[in-house]
């Protein structure tokens, strides 16, 4: 990583500037954390909204970096099988088989019982070595030759059980194989951790991750973000729908739009080829930002009230 030996400063603006030129508007605040997550070795606790960009950050880095990135996401009833290793069981199988074949061969030389063992025992540690384990996205991270992003998504989907598989990750980079012992990791991950807040995360958790919370953005920034993501967007239509969205995320819905969604929508305009915002427009693609039929029926006597502030406001 370029950036890792300059001064803090300067490190802090290559990423700032490395992660604008990978389409993801970065802000100072998110920077400094990656800058010091690399300094300190920790990982990267990310919380916020979802929609907000948590997941592109991680895909983002990966590309800045020129690091692979390898994902796992979170579910109820993950458990480390899924997540760190799980034995090749039908290879076991196999050798279990030509070591049934071949026991004449191997105990031909042994006298008596005791002899006989001793011999067998000489194959359990083959039985449960790395040549038998097959790695999932943790233990693959650790085991990569090469510096990657681990991306652990959604972590507040998984069970408070699963936390604790991670601890040792977290904290040390590696991970304890009851059949082997400890795998340390060849070059330490970048990794984030992505939360949308439906579960307070443990203290254990917490206290091994860097904290960083994204917000929704305000009208300044998702201008910025429409315009890297959205460039054939006319600089009036973008204000205008920018300013739309800041207002329905000021109303009591069941679920605010997110920054995804804005995006959406703008290409939506785009592709209908709008010039400005119209009721009708608006009406026939608030699909695009309101998820929910409710919301949807709510917001359709405020249309009207929230276009004119829109243009009132960028004039």
């Amino acid at each position: 990583m370029t950036f890792i030996d300059k001064d803090p400063t300067t490190a802090i603006d290559l990423i700032k500037d490395g992660f604008e030129t990978a389409g993801y508007i970065c802000d100072r605040h998110i920077a400094t954390s990656i800058y010091l997550s690399q300094k300190l070795d920790k990982p990267i606790l990310v919380e916020g909204p979802p929609g907000v960009g948590k997941t592109e950050l991680a895909k983002a880095a990966s590309e800045i970096l020129g690091a692979p990135l390898i994902r796992l996401q979170c579910y109820e009833g993950l458990d480390e099988s899924k997540a760190l290793y799980e034995w090749k069981y039908g290879k076991q199988l196999l050798y279990t088989q030509i070591l049934k074949e071949k026991l004449g061969d191997l105990l031909e030389d042994a006298v008596g019982l005791e002899q006989s063992m001793d011999k067998l025992h000489q194959f359990g540690d083959s039985f449960y070595s790395e040549k038998f384990l097959e790695a999932r996205p943790l233990l693959q991270a650790l085991k990569s030759e090469v510096k990657t992003v681990l991306l652990i998504d959604e972590i507040d989907k998984s069970d408070h059980e699963f936390e604790a598989y991670l601890l040792e990750i977290l904290s040390d980079y590696q991970i304890s194989v009851p059949e082997i012992g400890t795998i340390k990791a060849k070059t330490k991950p970048l990794v984030f951790l992505t939360s949308n807040n439906t579960r307070e995360m443990s203290d254990a958790l917490k206290r091994r991750c860097l904290h960083l919370y994204i917000p929704f953005p305000d009208a300044a920034l998702e201008r910025r973000i429409i315009q890297t993501r959205v460039p054939e967007l006319e600089e009036n239509l973008r204000n205008q729908l920018v300013s739309f969205v800041q207002q329905l995320r000021t109303q009591d819905l069941k679920k605010l739009p997110a920054v995804s969604e804005t995006i959406d929508w703008a290409r939506t305009l785009l592709l209908l080829h709008a010039e400005k915002l119209d009721t009708d427009l608006v009406r026939n693609t608030l699909n695009m930002l309101l998820k929910f039929e409710e919301d949807i029926d709510n917001m359709h006597s405020e249309v009207p009230k929230f276009i004119a502030a829109a243009q009132k406001e960028v004039r």
